[in-house]
């Protein structure tokens, strides 16, 4: 894809026109968060079964599951959640700071596949029962092994198996602990981060969040969050797998003969999953009945002035260069550890990522963040000389330039007050030298998907409210769209161009959307 940052709408949905309507239209409006199962005891299970992938095709895999119903789910408010014997990734464990947390694996993979087991990196782990492996305690073929750690640091942690690394993750034995931090900052529970949840309460939204903080730290307040687990599967590893399972079907473990003998090199991928699917899977509902073992989506959503804390790991075997568009991803830590100032141990010192390459193995939480400044012109296309009251709104820029101190529902909350009333272009259309930040298509051939403006301003007014000799950019996808919804897609893709296909074809693989919204539109995380 391309080398450089959008940093305007305009160069973003040139990009998007063949994207958007190609594959947007088949998605539904069902976003992700980061779901999983609480407790302090969980009992899982190593099972085969099949991945869906875009392509048609039917994925043999193993993947880590409930072997009993969860305590709960979490957040409470994603309906329809389940938690099947099989999944991948697998469940996302979500604990509590400090918490003692006991993990049961029972091995239900086939005889020939051997041990398995469980490690947790960054936790100091104890075990009982199960057979001695080369890294951890393991669990024989129809046996198990328990696993014990009290959850030290919050933040988000991997979690994959220790016995035969390169064949047991590469076929999906990996998944996620979310350790939630055991004190909030009362930063993030007032000022300015009440006032965004007030915002959203306004307009009729829940809070789908884990926590208000990532960390027990001020800096870390967050106003939604989702989970990003990134992997890749050789499709020829996965079928000589099921080829030799097949093969010894009954045998007795630990005879000759009953064990696998896969080669893992040369290693040649054809699929690149986020959370198990590939785009355009990634951006269905989550516990979505057409995909019973890949229960968790990758479908960000946001309003402008959101704070959006991204939990990324690194699951497979390659690195990956995640390139999320509209602004750089600030890293708050790794691997639970912040990235605090060596001269100031209260502030943070974690890099701007242009690309949050994930490297196997290792987690990362960052904060995306998109307000529209910079754009140069009134993306809530505002019209002083208006007669709708949308369109004649004040902005009132607080120390920072931003409007924070809006009326409960006002729909430019957090707007960049130094564009406030600024017309795309008061040159005629596309001439940008004589008075416009950018040039646009002509609206009478552009093609557009769901959710996707087709026009440069927020909003389902917003176009007619406009000023400017583009006030008449009229949406060519109002019938795609939410009555109230029209957004702007944001690319978020693998920079490996290999990754965004599915076997070699585009658009596929380590690719999504972040879409974002006018306030009117009611972001809904239940599914």
């Amino acid at each position: 894809m391309r080398a450089t940052k959008m940093k305007t709408i305009s160069n973003t949905r040139l990009l998007l026109v063949p994207i958007v309507a190609a594959f947007l239209l088949m998605s539904t409006a069902a976003y992700a968060a980061a779901p999983g199962i609480t407790g302090l005891s969980f009992n899982l299970t190593a099972q085969p079964a099949y991945l869906n992938q875009p392509d048609g095709a039917q994925v043999y895999a193993w993947g880590y599951g409930c072997n009993a119903a969860p305590s709960a789910f979490a957040p409470s408010t994603i309906s329809g959640a389940t938690c099947p014997s099989m999944q991948v990734p697998g469940p996302t464990l979500i604990v509590n700071e400090g918490q003692t947390v006991t993990v049961t694996l029972s091995n239900g993979l086939p005889s020939a596949a051997g041990n398995t087991s469980i490690l947790f990196p960054g936790f100091n782990v104890t075990t009982t029962g199960g057979v001695p492996g080369l890294m951890t305690q393991e669990a024989a073929p129809s046996g198990s092994v328990t696993y014990s750690f009290t959850a030290s640091t919050p933040g988000t942690h991997a979690y994959y198996s220790g016995t035969q690394g390169d064949l047991q993750i590469e076929m999906g034995l990996y998944g996620a602990i979310i350790v939630l931090p055991a004190t909030v900052p009362s930063a993030c529970t007032s000022g300015l981060a009440a006032s965004n949840k007030a915002q959203q309460g306004a307009w009729g939204e829940h809070d789908f969040r884990l926590s208000a903080a990532a960390y027990d730290h001020d800096k870390t307040c967050y106003d939604r969050e989702y989970l990003f687990q990134f992997a890749e599967m050789d499709g020829n590893i996965h079928r000589q797998a099921l080829a030799q399972v097949t093969a010894r079907t009954g045998c007795t473990p630990g005879t000759m003969g009953c064990s696998l003998e896969v080669p893992t090199e040369p290693y040649h991928p054809s699929y690149f999953l986020i959370n198990g699917r590939s785009m355009p899977d990634d951006m269905d509902a989550n516990y979505g009945v057409e995909y019973p073992h890949q229960p968790y989506n990758g479908n960000p959503h946001m309003h402008p002035g959101e704070q959006v804390l991204l939990r990324i790991i690194g699951q497979g075997r390659w690195q990956h260069p995640f390139h999320e568009h509209g602004n750089h991803v600030r890293i708050l830590a790794r691997d639970g550890n912040l990235i605090l100032s060596q001269t100031d141990a209260e502030s943070l010192a974690g890099p701007l990522m242009f690309t949050t390459t994930t490297t196997p193995g290792v987690a990362m939480d960052g904060i995306f963040y998109f307000t529209g400044r910079g754009l140069n012109w009134d993306m809530y296309g505002h019209n002083p000389s208006s007669t709708d009251s949308n369109a004649t709104l004040s902005c009132v820029a607080d120390s920072n330039g931003y409007y924070t101190t809006a009326p409960l529902g006002a729909i430019n909350y957090y707007e960049w007050c130094q564009d406030h009333n600024k017309p795309l272009q008061v040159a005629p259309f596309g001439d940008v030298e004589s008075g416009g930040p950018a040039t646009l298509p002509d609206p009478d051939i552009f093609t557009n998907g769901a959710w996707y403006s087709g026009s440069p301003y927020l909003g389902p007014d917003a176009t007619t409210r406009a000023t400017g000799p583009n006030s008449n950019f009229l949406p060519s996808n109002v019938q795609a769209n939410p009555a109230n919804e029209r957004g702007w897609a944001f690319m978020w893709h693998s920079h490996n161009e290999r990754e965004i296909t599915t076997n070699n074809v585009f658009p596929g693989g380590m690719l999504m959307m972040m879409l974002v919204d006018s306030r009117e539109f009611v972001i809904d995380e239940s599914n």
